[in-house]
């Protein structure tokens, strides 16, 4: 795992010679790991800016959220990457970011128009499970079941707060029976993504929440094809993650051609293979062989940022009230 690295600044002792300018991202502890998009985003963008780029894992997408809010206008950070649809109406309202003036040419599955948070990947959440092993098609079914599942918690995790979501979009005012349901079938709740897909691999559950695309990395790194992402009858939550500026960054000039670079081939194409989620912009490469094999759900599930804002607090209130009876 690669280390948070928190960014200094750079004197050159030479007489004369401008500073080489330091941009500080915040990301979550996945992105920077060595398997991560993190080593290589780090090469190419100092290679095309002749600046420092320090990369600060922290946690999970909802854990960034409030460490940008409790260090406000002092935060090092000069972007933050790694928040995602379900954040953007919060940290909208935190005032901390600024927009980028960037008019993207995107691949998503829906209109992108937010002047602020600007999209570098989307996926849909699934449940990750053997093959050949009971897979119940639905929550309802899920939680009838003696399936055991590992989750993540939704007040630090983004894919903790995108199974909430799903279950609100799939179920409405219903949610609250099906976490009743599930309460049994979850096995522990973990922090962050990565700890709960490495205690599935090691055989601590049945299913894994995670995303349709996880698969393959274990077809295409591992040559594995012993995994699969459960379709459900009820559809699947989208996912878009974002980045954005700060407002206080020391580096906006910088900062901008980092979310510019972004939406570049070269970032694109990093991310099917390194975040194992869809590119938000499709690089002229595509996609790479092995995708066309994942799970598609015939029916997309999502909530605009401001509606999902509205709907966060309610949801999660069901979930713990269900969770500690």
């Amino acid at each position: 795992m690669r280390h948070p690295v928190f960014a200094i600044a750079t004197i050159l002792a030479t007489g004369g010679m401008a500073a080489a300018q330091d941009l500080t991202v915040y990301t979550y502890d996945s992105f920077v790991s060595d398997w991560g998009p993190g080593p290589k985003v780090e090469a190419a963008f100092e290679a095309e800016c002749g600046c420092d780029l320090s990369l600060v894992g922290i946690e999970d997408g909802a854990a960034l959220l409030a460490r940008i809010k409790l260090e406000g206008t002092r935060t090092d950070a000069d972007i933050v990457l790694g928040l995602d649809t379900n954040l953007i109406g919060a940290a909208r309202d935190t005032g901390l970011f600024a927009e980028h003036g960037i008019t993207p040419d995107l691949d998503l599955p829906i209109t992108w128009d937010d002047p602020t948070f600007l999209p570098y990947d989307w996926g849909y959440f699934a449940f990750v499970a053997e093959k050949g092993t009971d897979q119940p098609g639905n929550f309802r079914a899920l939680a009838e079941s003696d399936t055991r599942i590992i989750i993540q918690d939704p007040r630090s995790s983004t894919p903790g707060l995108g199974l909430l979501m799903w279950a609100k979009a799939a179920y409405g005012d219903d949610a609250p029976k099906i976490w009743e349901g599930l309460a049994d079938n979850i096995v522990t709740v973990t922090k962050g993504w990565s700890e709960a897909y490495g205690l599935f691999l090691e055989g601590e559950a049945d299913m894994v929440l995670s995303y349709t695309t996880s698969p393959a990395y274990h077809l295409i790194a591992e040559e594995d094809d012993s995994k699969t992402a459960v379709p459900f009858d009820e559809g699947h939550y989208m996912q878009i993650e974002v980045a954005a500026k700060l407002a206080s960054s020391g580096a906006p000039d910088l900062a901008d051609q980092f979310l510019s670079f972004m939406l570049s081939d070269t970032f694109q194409e990093i991310i099917p293979t390194t975040n194992w989620m869809y590119p938000a912009k499709l690089p002229e490469s595509g996609l790479p062989a092995g995708f066309e094999t994942l799970t598609v759900p015939d029916k997309a599930l999502y909530f605009p940022p401001e509606e999902a804002a509205a709907i966060r607090d309610e949801a999660l209130n069901e979930w713990l009230t269900a969770l500690s009876r």
